[in-house]
């Protein structure tokens, strides 16, 4: 017997804080104003696609002590965003990057479950760490929080606004007999934890939402948040560079998920994926090397080169050959605030690394960054995008994909107007929602509200 297609889930990223966005580009609009979220919203939810994702940073990034040339500055709040947008869409999930280092459980439990109850059930939290003291000044915090406890208060932070979730049953409204009227159960909401991050008690006083808890995603691939997902999460993003690394990520992580009394459907890989689109496979590569090209600009490059270098390279042509002068070693004084600056643990080797790239392509400093930096995930036709799209997921190198366009809000368009059709045809993806909330779309349960369902119907 042939094993059954797999469903492909599908999420759409609105860019923020990253180099993605082409803003030269015509076609690039506002990251701030609502009508650009409200466009790639609708467009995300016409394509059916599961749920639409805003990333956030807690501090606008620096190099050189200026704002880092590619942050979007004024940002709106990603809980008001979702809100808003919950008025102007129907079905698609709203989920949101909220710290579990700088926030508290109460505050964050009582935001998403008011999220989830205006959206009728569509709330999802991506659950982040913040591990740099440059962002604790915004917060009073610096140097709050060393990086190897990051994951401890994030879990302690997770299980205790799970408590909160749960401090409301399903059965606190309970009817008096003798006078005819209902009852608000006294012990509805009430709670009491007492941990290592986190010593409160009180009542919760906002009821369960109609999933239950939101949908919780994780962004990590480090060990700890590949065990933190296999433990809590319901969604973990990755960032696998080739599928056999994809397929890897896959088995291991869901590999984890026996240990903790999990089963493997229990926890979606869905990997971040840029694209771009043409007629024709040819006419797509050219595009996708024009894309890189308005990505990487000069002064990027010198950027990108300065966070290894850890030194102001500003007078370097980026057109000229890679700088002799090694990184400057200790703690880095040039960029703040920049999660690549973990990717880079040893300097001095990356530096012999790119020498040797550079020499042996006569590569200029703009041509390593370009051709060493992330490359457009999905390059093709729409049948080429749909058939790669289509065989990661059946060969487990993903369940399905974040997708992220690089022009922002219509980027979307033509992944939802052209690759979608054809996975649909293939049986893969849904032509219509089934469900009403963001655990419908995702084939999870309902923790709390499906067992009180089962027990009103017995």
């Amino acid at each position: 017997m042939s094993k059954p297609l797999k469903q492909i889930r599908l999420a759409a990223h609105f860019p923020g804080v990253n180099n993605t966005t082409v803003w030269s580009d015509p076609e690039a609009g506002s990251q701030i104003d609502f009508s650009s979220f409200v466009h790639f919203a609708q467009t995300a939810e016409r394509a059916k696609f599961d749920f639409l994702f805003l990333a956030e940073g807690l501090r606008l990034r620096e190099q050189g002590g200026e704002i880092y040339d590619l942050d979007v500055v004024g940002r709106p709040d990603t809980f008001a965003v979702l809100a808003a947008l919950a008025a102007v869409t129907e079905r698609i999930g709203l989920t949101g990057t909220i710290n579990s280092t700088f926030n508290e459980p109460y505050e964050v439990a009582r935001q998403f479950a008011t999220l989830d109850h205006l959206s009728d059930g569509r709330a999802g939290w991506n659950v982040v760490t913040s591990w740099d003291a440059f962002t604790g000044e915004n917060f009073r915090r610096g140097g709050f929080l060393p990086e190897h406890e990051r994951y401890s208060r994030a879990e302690e932070f997770l299980s205790t606004a799970t408590e909160l979730f749960d401090s409301w049953r399903g059965d606190e409204v309970v009817a008096d007999k003798e006078s005819g009227t209902f009852l608000r159960d006294a012990r509805a909401g009430a709670f009491t934890h007492r941990g290592r991050h986190f010593d409160i008690a009180g009542q919760f006083d906002t009821p369960r939402g109609p999933q239950g808890r939101p949908v919780i995603l994780q962004a990590g691939d480090s060990e700890e948040g590949r065990e933190f997902a296999a433990s809590s999460a319901d969604a973990i993003f990755s960032r696998p560079r080739t599928p056999d690394e994809g397929r890897a990520f896959h088995a291991d992580v869901k590999g984890r998920l026996a240990r903790h009394g999990r089963a493997p459907d229990q926890l979606l890989i869905l990997p971040s994926a840029t694209f771009v689109l043409a007629d024709t496979d040819a006419d797509a590569q050219e595009l996708a090397r024009e894309v890189r090209r308005r990505q990487v600009s000069g002064a990027t490059a010198i950027k990108h080169l300065e966070f290894v270098w850890n030194r102001d390279l500003s007078g370097y042509d980026p057109d000229g050959p890679l700088p002799d002068v090694d990184p400057a070693p200790g703690e880095h004084s040039i960029a703040r605030g920049r999660a690549q600056l973990r990717l880079y643990r040893d300097p001095l080797a990356t530096a012999r690394e790119w020498r040797e790239l550079a020499a042996a392509n006569k590569w200029s400093i703009r041509e390593l960054v370009i051709e060493t930096g992330s490359q457009a995930s999905f390059v093709g036709s729409p049948a080429t995008v749909a058939e790669t799209v289509n065989s990661l997921v059946q060969t487990d190198a993903a369940d399905g994909f974040v997708l992220v366009p690089h022009i922002t809000p219509r980027g979307l368009d033509d992944f939802a107007d052209t690759v979608v059709p054809l996975l649909q045809e293939r049986g893969v993806f849904r032509s219509e929602y089934e469900g009403s909330t963001l655990r419908d779309h995702l084939g999870l349960a309902h923790p709390g509200v499906d067992a009180h369902n089962e027990r009103a119907a017995s």
